[in-house]
């Protein structure tokens, strides 16, 4: 047995799901399935009911779920009081990033802070940001980039720039001659969307259903990049951020603000509050807030 196996289980329990569960853990549903036959057998219980109509718990199951979070907390606590005794010792950075953040910090930010700070060890890795958050709250990576709301405990919080969310649509498309628009709008309409691994998702969907219907979600994806090329195709809508927007810019693509509430996309940087003594991350956090100052002056082109 490995915490890795009582990771997947705990990962089960939380979506209710096996396959909601292998798609959140980026394995495929059959490698969940053996995972968790093997935990059942080590621990000699069955812990899962499996029916055609989904997962249950058994008594085991409840009650090894019942003591497992603070099982696994405990876990962390001590791999994540490790990993800062060794990160500070080494001189490591390890950043998680959300897709999307580092191209709007931009990859010359990481590259002049590398030139600046040889001395300093420095990674990162990308990932949807609900995954991110998940990840840092696991004791993963020293420093992340995230996009708010992020409400993890024992962490600061410093937002880096916000973008109000729109909708993107073809010119071609009916609602491109609107001023602004409303959740209704998009009620009926064919939607592309970031999956729901992204916070962007449950904003928008949490909206269509407090208006209450559902929306008509054809596609998810891990990206902004498809959503606009099925909007260049005509083939449905979307919704997306300015800076992408400019960045992708389609004569063939239009964005129309929401009037019916706030609708924003913010980016943030995450750090433990048991880390801000870190010289190191202190040195990269001032970084990162100075070259975003220069690119709102326009001393440094996004």
């Amino acid at each position: 047995m490995t915490i890795q196996d009582l990771e997947y289980f705990a990962a089960v329990c939380r979506e209710h799901s096996i396959n909601r569960a292998a798609r959140q853990l980026y394995i495929t549903p059959q490698g969940l399935s053996k995972a968790l036959k093997t935990l059942e057998q080590e621990l000699g219980a069955r812990l899962l009911n499996r029916s055609s109509s989904g997962i249950s718990l058994t008594d085991s199951g409840s009650y090894l779920q019942e003591h497992l979070d603070d099982f696994l907390k405990q876990y962390y606590s001590i791999r994540r009081g490790i990993q800062s005794i060794s990160q500070r010792q080494n001189h490591e950075i390890d950043l998680l990033s959300a897709y999307g953040i580092l191209r709007l910090v931009t990859p010359e930010c990481i590259g002049e802070f590398k030139r600046l700070h040889p001395e300093i060890h420095f990674h990162y890795r990308e990932y949807p940001d609900r995954q991110v958050e998940r990840l840092f709250s696991a004791k993963e990576g020293n420093v992340a980039f995230t996009i708010a709301p992020a409400s993890l405990p024992d962490c600061s919080l410093q937002k880096l720039e916000s973008f109000e969310i729109k909708l993107l649509v073809n010119r071609r498309h009916p609602l491109s001659g609107r001023e602004a628009v409303t959740i209704r709008d998009l009620q009926g309409e064919r939607l592309y969307i970031e999956s729901s691994e992204f916070q962007i998702y449950h904003l928008i969907t949490g909206r269509c259903r407090e208006a209450g219907f559902e929306p008509d979600i054809f596609f998810e994806t891990s990206g902004f990049s498809l959503c606009h090329k099925m909007v260049r195709q005509n083939k449905g809508i979307s919704v997306t951020v300015d800076f992408i927007f400019e960045d992708m810019r389609d004569p063939e693509l239009v964005t129309i603000p929401f009037s019916d509430g706030h609708y924003r996309w913010t980016t943030c940087m995450l750090t433990r509050k048991e880390d801000l003594d870190n010289p190191d991350l202190l040195l990269f956090r001032n970084h990162v807030l100075h070259w975003m100052e220069e690119i709102k002056a326009g001393k440094i082109q996004r």
